[in-house]
């Protein structure tokens, strides 16, 4: 091969790549557009809770992990120790192995370890979902860009929240807590009109997580462990009833 031929494969493979991106990017508005609010919420909630500012940003942009954060930054103003706080948002995250190992599947096999844990970190509920939806294999541009936009309006939104948020009117700083949950329903909704399959295993996640929360027997599981064994139950019934062949990498 040629100086020239060189040339035209390494331009060819940069268009590939800037293309995934950007297509991971645009993939992640919806998700982002819903952070913001959320991160907002955070950085009101941080605040009123005497959380320093630098401390507050920081922890969007170490630990990304929205749920986990809210809950730490309660336990903080309750004095509660360090090691508890760190158990708890360990099991509360331990959903995060399921998910990295899932969308591991769906990953064409060419990416190295250093980029698959950068890929990782970016991981979220939002962005599992968008990507776990896609019919194809995904390229890790895809998923850097989809990460990447979620985890910028998530550290900005907090900024905003820490900054400015405290200025914003009662009514608007209490309705972002609901923020999430649209959203995600928002992501999920759509595709559950194309696949009967994803909807029947959304129902049996439903049953699952109901049962677990209003039997008395499971009152003593937290919610991170209600999480988990739900995400894992529903999992394994799901791949039982809805067997697929992995696909070739595209």
């Amino acid at each position: 091969m040629n100086n020239n031929e060189n040339t035209g494969v390494l331009k060819k493979n940069m268009v590939i790549k800037n293309s995934s991106l950007l297509v991971g990017l645009k993939a992640g508005i919806p998700i982002a557009i819903g952070y913001i609010p959320i991160a907002i919420a955070f950085g009101l909630v941080a605040k009123s809770n005497n959380i320093p500012n630098h401390i507050s940003i920081a922890m969007s942009l170490i630990v990304f992990a929205g749920a986990s954060q809210f809950i730490a930054v309660n336990l903080l103003s309750l004095a509660t120790g360090y090691p508890e706080i760190i158990m708890t948002t360990f099991i509360i995250n331990l959903r995060h192995f399921l998910m990295t190992a899932a969308l591991s599947q769906k990953l064409k096999k060419c990416l190295s370890k250093k980029y698959l844990l950068l890929l990782s970190f970016g991981v979220t509920d939002e962005t599992f979902a968008m990507a776990s939806l896609q019919e194809k294999k995904l390229a890790g541009d895809f998923i850097l860009g989809l990460n990447l936009i979620a985890y910028l309006a998530w550290t900005g939104g907090t900024a905003i929240g820490v900054f400015l948020g405290a200025g914003l009117p009662t009514i608007i700083q209490s309705s972002m807590g609901i923020a999430l949950y649209v959203m995600f329903i928002g992501l999920l909704v759509p595709n559950l009109k194309k696949s009967n399959s994803l909807l029947t295993v959304t129902f049996i996640a439903i049953t699952i997580s109901s049962t677990l929360y209003y039997l008395p027997f499971f009152k003593a599981l937290s919610t991170g462990w209600m999480i988990i064994i739900t995400t894992i139950l529903a999992s394994i019934i799901g791949a039982i009833l809805f067997p697929e062949d992995g696909g070739n990498d595209e």
